[in-house]
């Protein structure tokens, strides 16, 4: 099993980094180390000063497939939940200036958090799910999947170009504007409409 992050997939996140909307899907990967489920709380690693919270609709892989066209791609995945994909902006912002791989910000132990999945079909338009995170009972980031720059068919079509998706296999889709810090004794709270999807503490 493997875990498939897109970058860059939402418009106003990109601006809030300054960044460039990307040409294709961008993505990374992060290990199964990473994996924190059953809302356990995420402990602050002491290499970073700046750990930032990115919710992100995720989805789950069914079928095995290797360069899918597009118009066949939503019959590859069956499930959809939500996850933080948990940054360490000062290690990135350093690995980025420098021109150098950005594993050591986003693939480290416990960098992904994974909710619960329920059917696809449990939702009217997969391509208009509302979804936010709530720190400490305060909203922070709010999205919708309309809003992504790549659907996740098109993910899914670009991603299997290059590598074999298998059945388990997680993709994260990107994350919205309002990405920031957390500190020990935060509360996140991750819904997908009125559902809560997430709930757990930073130690």
């Amino acid at each position: 099993m493997k875990i498939i992050c897109i970058g860059k997939n939402y418009l106003k996140h990109i601006q809030e980094l300054d960044r460039k909307r990307p040409e294709a899907p961008v993505f990374f990967m992060k290990p199964d180390s990473s994996i924190i489920i059953r809302n356990r709380p995420f402990f602050l690693p002491d290499f970073s000063e700046e750990m930032h919270h990115e919710v992100e609709l995720i989805f789950r892989i069914c079928k095995v497939g290797k360069c899918i066209r597009q118009k066949f791609a939503h019959n590859y995945y069956d499930a959809i939940g939500l996850g933080i994909d948990f940054t360490a902006r000062d290690l990135q912002r350093k690995c980025v200036a420098e021109g150098n791989p950005w594993e050591i910000a986003k693939a480290f132990d416990g960098s992904a958090i994974i909710s619960k999945f329920v059917d696809k079909n449990q939702f009217q338009n997969i391509n208009n799910l509302n979804f936010k995170l709530l720190k400490n009972e305060k909203l922070v980031q709010e999205g919708n999947s309309s809003d992504m720059i790549f659907s996740i068919d098109e993910i899914i079509s670009y991603v299997s170009q290059f590598m074999t998706l298998k059945i388990g296999d997680i993709i994260f889709t990107g994350t919205p504007a309002g990405v920031g810090k957390v500190e020990i004794g935060d509360r996140l709270q991750g819904f997908i409409e009125e559902e809560k999807f997430l709930d757990f503490k930073i130690k």
